[in-house]
């Protein structure tokens, strides 16, 4: 069964300002098959920003699943949600949601120094 892997919004755009491949990233730390999966919300959360059209083709060229969410929660929470019941790896830069996801024991992949992947 592959990891189930879900990209926070900040871990979408932030590669793309800075030039760097989390793909590459993600196949170099992750030694079995995996699963990408971005919110529904997290894509709302790009719209008006400048990296917008980029981050949206590559949602579509990398066949990362849509996760519909529940409209009255914010991403984090929906996050936090997600990744306790249905074992789902975050990728996030977000300092309080790492926090957050380390207090349950939930798997987090980061960036370090704007150029490797690592779990955190």
């Amino acid at each position: 069964m592959p990891e189930k892997i879900i990209l926070d919004t900040n871990f979408l755009i932030t590669p793309l300002k800075i030039k760097c491949d989390i793909f590459s990233g993600l196949d170099n730390l992750i030694d079995k098959k995996y699963k990408l999966y971005i919110l529904d919300k997290s894509i709302e959360e790009l719209k008006g920003k400048k990296e917008e059209k980029l981050a949206l083709a590559i949602i579509k060229a990398k066949d990362i699943n849509i996760i519909k969410t529940e409209r009255n929660k914010n991403v984090d929470d929906l996050l936090l949600d997600l990744a306790d019941n249905e074992k789902f790896i975050v990728c996030t830069l977000d300092k309080e949601l790492r926090r957050k996801l380390k207090s349950k024991d939930i798997k987090i992949i980061t960036m370090r120094q704007k150029k490797y992947l690592r779990f955190n």
